[in-house]
């Protein structure tokens, strides 16, 4: 077997925020302290010994050492706390106890400063004042806010505090953000695809770290990425293959992540778990189906580390192969809902009812096959392996001045030459679904590939097929 074994290494771009499968509601529950029923706790100081997570405590010297009220104690998990809202006797000095029922790093977040921090089953403790007005908190993890992981200490008889959590967390984007004349040019993405990989045996190291990337034009984001590009490297195997995936998230992560491969048939808690910053795994599948599918990131919430990058391709060919073309590309179209310049994408934009993204795009930056297009021969023929990342936006691949052949979507495959000659004009993609398509391009001239979804097309969803030198008037 060993002689079958072909190691590839992909870099991949780790992250600093995490975020869920799916989006939590935080839990919400009135809480009377024991001093409201007469069992006050003495003063124990500060506790703060918790294994390599740090915990902050930002409370005025003065009021350290003032006596204990009460303790108050918060479980979170994915993504919530419960209790979320909480009502206090008095102002004064509390003791919080945070323990942490998820998978995930979560901390408590107050309003004042004051935070702690606490890895996946683990316990900390520290102390916080309330004043009189009372008191919000936040999970400070980047998308954990928006995701529901918000609460208030109220103090009884008063109203709730107003949240004000200023570098806490990112919170929503009510501005549109303005682009950067300063910012770098973008870099394209190649959008040739890879060849099969050699063997019966793929070893592939995966690697998480985080980066900035200038996803269109004077626009920069903290991006979450596989391979260190957005999207992921491109994986091409056939069916019978065993592809043997390096999941590596490096000490400098700030997050957890994960891997889901539509194209393996695994169980979701066995080889998708989270790995820590510093761990890795190895998650181990056959290519049993062929098709073009979606590789992604499943740590919670999901939806925000796919829309902050972290989705690729895997094209798994039939055991005999497809037949030569000329040319061959893979193109991923996907949705950036832009958060502050340098910052991570917007989770309550990407996780609103509606989805209204800032840009959608092929192959992470907008428009870069219009500023650079793809060059093919005239009369050529051409195959394009296409997924729709997402997360939430269905798409409508269509090219300008020709007619698609040849469609695989799904396994669901119209033929060129078939009975009648059908062919086809656009492939319907919902998120995570893909298609090969198959085209010649007739004369010399440019040929638009958009979403025909034409309210994205000007959000970035364009590109350019260039036959020959482009001018069919040659």
């Amino acid at each position: 077997m060993q002689s079958n074994v072909k190691h590839t290494t992909f870099r991949a771009a780790a992250l600093s925020g995490i975020l869920a499968l799916s989006v939590g509601l935080s839990a919400c529950a009135d809480v009377t302290p024991a001093a409201m029923r007469g069992n006050p706790v003495p003063a124990p100081g500060i506790a703060m010994a918790i294994p390599e997570v740090a915990v902050a405590e930002a409370a005025a010297p003065a009021a350290a050492a003032a006596t204990v009220i009460d303790t108050l104690e918060f479980r979170s998990f994915e993504m919530g706390f419960e209790p979320a809202q909480v009502m206090v006797a008095e102002p004064g000095r509390y003791a919080v106890r945070l323990i942490n029922d998820g998978v995930i790093p979560h901390d408590i977040a107050f309003a004042d400063g004051t935070k702690l921090v606490a890895g996946p089953g683990e316990t900390v403790e520290g102390e916080v004042t309330v004043p009189a007005e009372g008191l919000s908190f936040i999970c400070s993890i980047p998308g954990h806010e928006q995701a529901g992981m918000v609460g208030n200490l109220t103090v009884a008889g008063q109203a709730a505090p107003a949240a004000a959590h200023d570098g806490h967390g990112s919170g929503p984007v009510d501005a549109p953000i303005a682009a950067d004349p300063n910012a770098p040019a973008p870099v394209r993405y190649d959008p040739v695809a890879p060849p099969l990989l050699e063997g019966t045996v793929h070893d592939i190291v995966l690697e998480t770290i985080e980066k900035e990337m200038v996803v269109a034009p004077g626009y920069v984001q903290k991006v979450w990425t596989f391979g260190g590009t957005v999207p992921g490297p491109v994986i091409r195997v056939k069916v019978g293959d065993v592809v043997r995936i390096h999941l590596k998230n490096p000490n400098g992560s700030e997050l957890p992540h994960s891997v889901d491969f539509h194209s393996s048939m695994v169980a979701h808690n066995d080889e998708m778990t989270d790995i820590m910053p510093g761990e890795d795994k190895v998650y181990e599948w056959k290519a049993e189906y062929a098709g073009v599918w979606m590789y992604h990131c499943g740590t919670a919430p999901a939806l925000h580390h796919i829309a902050n990058g972290m989705y690729g391709m895997v094209i798994v060919e039939p055991a005999e192969g497809l037949p030569a073309v000329d040319q061959e590309y893979a193109v991923v179209q996907s949705e950036w809902y832009l958060g502050p310049q340098g910052e991570v994408s917007d989770l309550s934009k990407a996780a609103a009812s509606a989805p209204a993204p800032d840009f959608v795009l092929f192959n992470g930056v907008a428009n870069q096959y219009k500023d650079a297009p793809i060059k093919v021969a005239t009369g050529e023929t051409v195959r394009v392996f296409v997924l729709n990342a997402g997360p939430s936006v269905d798409s409508a691949f269509h090219i300008v001045g020709t007619i698609f052949n040849t469609v695989i979507k799904e396994g669901v495959k119209l033929e060129r030459g078939n009975a009648g000659n059908w062919g086809a004009q656009v492939v319907d993609l919902a998120p995570a679904q893909g298609a090969i398509v198959e085209f010649e391009l007739a004369e010399d001239g440019t040929y638009p590939m958009v979403t025909h979804a034409f309210n994205f097309v000007g959000r970035g969803a364009l590109g350019i097929f260039q036959a020959g030198d482009g001018d069919p008037k040659n």
